[in-house]
């Protein structure tokens, strides 16, 4: 079993699953496989349900004691008790840009602890990009194809990555949900200065704060905490923030709702200079 605080051993350990999980979504993308609806009517594949389980079977063996609390499963009622630790898997995140033939779609695995990520794991196998914590002030990123036996972490060219310093100078670089836009959301971002603006699918978007891509990522409409565990891990350990709207910390293990995750922010540094409550 693995010691759970060696982040960069968990990520070594779950390396080749994540890359069988890829190689299984990006069979079904290439053919573009059917969908179905779920009773919340979201969206779910046969992707979706192939990768949960390579997932699931890598966990069982490698953490057998820590509870998971997937995504497919949730759905189908199957939901664990949790303690202090336990994983939060999302096996195909961004179904709809998935079944509409767009490659912004990722694989993702978090690890909670007393309600925070602490690890997280995110490979996008249609770009062949992969976004990892080796510790909590640590995230890197390697390019790993999906259609190629994975590497041992360690032979990976892993970059480390970080947010970047914001000029105050300038306007913000904004990233939002392709598929979740809202009027909300616009009535939020109207008293900002943005400079750019990129609409993307999935936790991608956490990955574009994280790397240093963009400043910004508001997000008010729904979440499901496995949408978002493996992100908040990588924005925290590259030195960003998640928040809700308070600033109050974003907190994991909401059980009794569902899940269901509150409004948030995603920050590469501070908050937004004029801008009241942000």
């Amino acid at each position: 079993m693995v010691k759970i605080h060696d982040e960069g051993e968990l990520a070594r350990k779950l390396l080749p699953a994540i890359i069988r999980a890829g190689a299984a979504t990006m069979l079904h993308f290439r053919i573009a496989t059917g969908v179905d609806i779920k009773r919340d009517g979201s969206p779910v594949t046969i992707a979706d349900q192939l990768s949960e389980e390579i997932l699931l079977t890598a966990l069982a063996a490698i953490a057998p004691d820590i509870p998971v609390v997937a995504e497919e499963a949730s759905a189908a009622g199957i939901v664990p008790q949790t303690g202090q630790q336990f994983f939060l898997v999302d096996p195909l995140d961004g179904t709809r840009e998935f079944t509409n033939g767009i490659g912004e779609f990722t694989i993702n695995i978090g690890l909670i602890e007393d309600g925070v990520p602490s690890f997280g794991v995110i490979y996008a196998p249609a770009v062949s990009k992969l976004y990892v914590t080796l510790s909590r002030t640590h995230a890197a990123t390697a390019m790993i194809d999906p259609d190629h036996a994975g590497p041992d972490l360690a032979a990976l060219s892993l970059t480390r990555i970080n947010v970047r310093k914001r000029d105050p100078q300038s306007g913000l670089t904004v990233v939002a949900s392709r598929s979740h836009g809202s009027i909300e959301l616009e009535q939020w971002l109207s008293g900002i200065t943005i400079a750019d603006r990129c609409n993307i699918g999935s936790s991608l978007k956490f990955c574009l704060v994280a790397e240093g891509a963009a400043d910004l990522y508001p997000r008010l409409g729904p979440t499901k905490e496995w949408d978002t565990a493996a992100g908040h891990a990588i924005v925290a350990a590259a030195g960003g923030t998640v928040t809700k709207l308070d600033g109050a910390p974003l907190l994991y293990g909401k059980r009794d709702a569902a899940f269901l995750n509150p409004p948030f922010i995603v920050r590469a540094q501070g908050g937004i200079a004029g801008v009241q409550g942000r």
